[in-house]
């Protein structure tokens, strides 16, 4: 035993040491050490500590010195490393900042580590710069020039506002039979084939699909979700178009509403998503009887996040949609035994978003209304 370097943890020490062991997150290097400083405190040799932490002599000599000539923080914690001198000082990282920043150069879509380098060796005066140094000055400041992020960014204005606040209304109400709340929307389905069968999980080894596939064309989904009641309807369909829009409403009316004398409808702005729809699929009279009973509520222009059933859009995506599903017939059975299963549960969506909440947190997007404008 290195008598010089002798440990003796406290009560305090030990207990420390023993519950970082215990349980937390540490790094390895840190739990190692807490299991040197125990085994000496409990009299083991530097041989013995060696074999049973499986570390090195030196990382065990050291360790135990830090304990002695300092503290317990000091023989758990990283020393300082020697290292090469930073080769960019403070201005010219700076200035690789705003390079990265700026446009890439004529005939590039974007920046990448070695236009950057070459760029900062043209605007400095260094002869050469590895695209190394250049990633980790990056790195520090949170910068990947190469990637681009895209997302749709509406353009708030009185319209916007109003629908917001509108749909946003109907989910804060209480349920009402005579008046139910629906969220309807529509998305596609790419049916894909294998071509060649899948080998089946073992243990040790995942189940495994060939990469290659085959396209057997697209089919529709229409779906229609209440809030209230937690109850969903997926409708398949070959296409969507305005004559299938009008008969998904004919069904909501007939079928799954039959008594309530208004249905309240939150959908999107697509094209087919009118009441002239329902002219084009039925005689006037019938458009007519069916149109009387609803009342369609839209959601701003880039602001379908706002209608609920996209919630549910995604819950189906994950639990059924996603693998490879080659026929319509399999395809509708899948989704009518995930539909059965969320409806018997009667699986709802948690949502938290208020007009109070919008106001609080878009007020500054919200139009601001003319100083001289007046009540007449």
């Amino acid at each position: 035993m290195n008598v010089r370097y002798r440990v003796e943890l406290s009560q305090a020490e030990r207990d420390e040491l023993t519950g970082m062991l215990g349980g937390g997150k540490h790094a390895a290097r840190k739990l190692k050490r807490a299991q040197i400083l125990l085994a000496a405190d409990a009299g083991s040799c530097d041989a013995e500590i060696v074999r049973t932490v499986r570390v090195s002599l030196s990382t065990v000599g050291r360790t135990k010195r830090r304990f002695v000539e300092g503290n317990l923080e000091r023989a758990l914690s990283e020393e300082p490393r020697p290292g090469a001198e930073r080769k960019l000082t403070g201005k010219e990282e700076a200035l690789l900042v705003a390079t990265a920043c700026a446009k890439p150069p004529a005939g590039r879509k974007r920046w990448t580590l070695t236009l950057l380098a070459d760029a900062m060796v043209k605007l400095t005066d260094h002869d050469s710069l590895s695209g190394e140094t250049v990633r980790r000055r990056l790195a520090e400041n949170d910068l990947k020039p190469w990637r681009k992020d895209m997302w749709c960014i509406p353009h708030v204005d009185g319209e916007y506002v109003a629908r917001m606040e509108d749909v946003l209304d109907l989910y804060a109400e209480a349920p009402d039979p005579e008046r139910p709340l629906v969220c309807f929307d529509e998305t596609p389905v790419q049916l894909i084939g294998e071509v060649r069968q899948p080998i089946p999980a073992q243990p040790g080894q995942r189940e495994r699909y060939d990469y290659e596939y085959r396209r057997n064309g697209t089919v529709n989904l229409f779906v229609t979700f209440d809030p209230h009641r937690g109850w969903r309807n997926v409708k398949v369909t070959d296409r969507r178009a305005a004559v299938d829009y009008a008969h998904c409403m004919r069904e909501l009316v007939d079928v799954h509403y039959p008594d309530a004398p208004c249905i309240r409808v939150v959908q999107d702005n697509l094209s087919i998503h009118t009441a002239g729809a329902l002219y084009q699929a039925f005689a006037p009279a019938e458009a007519r009887r069916i149109l009387r009973r609803l009342e369609f509520h839209y959601t701003p222009k880039h602001a379908s996040w706002l209608n609920m059933v996209e919630c549910e859009i995604s819950v189906l995506q994950r639990q059924c949609l996603g693998r490879r599903i080659d026929d319509p017939k399999r395809l509708r059975t899948e989704i009518a035994a995930w539909q059965r299963q969320r409806n018997k549960t009667r699986d709802r969506i948690k949502w938290m978003f208020t007009t109070d909440k919008a106001r609080a947190k878009l007020g500054r997007a919200y139009p601001v209304a003319a100083k001289d404008s007046k009540p007449l």
